[in-house]
């Protein structure tokens, strides 16, 4: 299955063993243009739990050393095909937002754009980087718990087919309810 699907779409498919190719065929490219900049590039999300299902847009973590090397990568990043949402545009405060997609099949430019992949720009303190990698983590750690939530994802998605916003809050008490646990164990 290709990636990719329409901006506000709630879209997810069966588990693609492609999705850890595509990660790192995308993290050599990141690390081409801003390797000397940044402390990381990871797979998170749920591409990045085996069987998971998912929306398939690739979910990529960059961490930086400080917030302002962030400032650095926007230009490099651009170059290889990411768009830079701006501060304006984040919902989640210390993070830089960058979108990768292409334009609808089939058309020459009318249409939403299909978004491929989502890059997220934390400090390495940050804590919703460590939720990020918490929750991922907890999933592969805990296969029972992550085929609850993998239970829970389709009914969502086909409820909220065309409202991402919507999909995202019906799995937002699972994901606390998950990192709360995962807090718990590492402590």
């Amino acid at each position: 299955m290709p990636l990719g699907i329409p901006r506000n779409s709630a879209v997810v498919v069966p588990y693609d063993p492609e999705w850890p190719l595509l990660f790192e065929e995308e993290r050599r490219r990141i690390v081409e243009a801003v390797g000397h900049i940044v402390a990381g590039v990871h797979h998170v999300g749920s591409t990045s739990i085996p069987c998971m299902v998912a929306k398939p847009i690739l979910d990529i973590a960059v961490l930086l050393h400080g917030f302002e090397d962030g400032e650095r990568c926007i230009e490099p990043l651009e170059s290889i095909g990411y768009f830079h949402k701006g501060a304006d545009e984040v919902d989640i405060p210390g993070d830089r937002f960058f979108l990768r997609g292409h334009p609808p099949r089939g058309s020459c430019s009318d249409g939403e754009e299909i978004r491929t992949h989502v890059l997220h720009m934390y400090t390495l303190d940050s804590p919703i980087r460590g939720n990020h990698f918490l929750f991922r983590d907890y999933l592969n750690d805990h296969p029972g718990v992550a085929a609850e939530y993998a239970r829970l994802k389709p009914g969502l998605a086909d409820k909220h087919r065309d409202d991402r916003a919507s999909y995202s809050a019906g799995k937002r008490s699972f994901i606390r309810e998950v990192i709360a646990q995962a807090g718990e164990e590492v402590e």
